[in-house]
């Protein structure tokens, strides 16, 4: 049992767009982490965490969802900086696997949850299966069992035209772990120098994965928000607007828009 802040929004946290391969369970959820996998139960204060693998659990948790940041200081940072910015600092940003992290962003480009999720479930079935309340999971597979993966195979993963990309990316001197190294603006350029990584799947990418708060990335729903709320249009104008108003939590700031407007459409 991990005890948590009160003001934690697991449901928000894990179905927000940020992971794709979650199943839905009562008052909470199954989780594939890179090396294990979790059900996450919300009861009170608290969050009841089983695993196949125990091993520094707490931790692990504790990291992956992000539960060392303190959000109320950056909250009230953001709100001093703009008042009109909707805020929910139950919100945490999961630290995700950075090459599963790659995959998913990649594949979801002009997709749907749904299809991003079936594909990225099959290509797991390369990976190593594990069982988990009498039931079958797949981690993610690693980067050199990807490599023996033809285009065809990619295709096979229903991804679509995503194909070629994903290959190529696999295939090319990827080195996950030298972007840890980097600045945020290396890492863009680093990230976007892959044909199938555009400015916004690599801020995704670096929000995610690597926990870069001064990334940008905006989707349909922040640029619905910055119209409505700003009168501001376009790509560039909200990454400047952004840059200028929220500095290094530019990425937090344009995740809480994209969650204020998505859960108000949806609605």
């Amino acid at each position: 049992m991990i005890k948590i802040d009160n003001d934690f929004d697991l449901d928000n946290t894990i179905t927000c767009g940020q992971i794709f391969r979650y199943e839905v369970v009562k008052n909470g959820y199954i989780v594939i982490l890179k090396d294990r996998v979790v059900s996450l139960i919300k009861e009170g204060n608290y969050i009841l965490v089983e695993s196949n693998k125990e091993d520094n659990l707490k931790e692990i948790i504790y990291d992956y969802l992000d539960l060392n940041t303190n959000y109320n200081e950056i909250v009230n940072t953001l709100n001093k900086k703009d008042n009109k910015l909707k805020c929910n600092k139950g919100l945490k940003m999961i630290h995700q696997y950075p090459l599963e992290t790659i995959i998913s962003y990649v594949i979801s480009q002009n997709n749907r949850v749904p299809s991003i999720t079936k594909s990225l479930n099959l290509i797991s079935e390369y990976g190593k299966k594990v069982m988990f309340k009498n039931k079958e999971y797949y981690l993610f597979p690693s980067i050199d069992i990807l490599k023996k993966l033809s285009i065809e195979d990619f295709r096979n993963c229903k991804v679509g035209f995503r194909d070629k990309y994903l290959y190529n990316i696999i295939n090319s001197n990827l080195d996950i772990d030298k972007i840890n190294n980097m600045n945020s603006e290396e890492a863009l350029k680093y990230l976007m120098s892959y044909k199938g990584i555009g400015m916004k799947v690599a801020s995704c990418i670096l929000l995610f994965a690597y926990k870069r708060y001064d990334v940008f990335p905006i989707d349909t729903w922040v640029k619905k928000y910055m119209k409505d709320e700003y009168n501001i249009i376009g790509e560039k104008n909200i990454r400047e607007f952004a840059k200028e108003k929220y500095g290094s939590y530019s990425a937090l700031a344009i995740q809480y828009m994209f969650n204020s407007k998505r859960n108000i459409e949806v609605k």
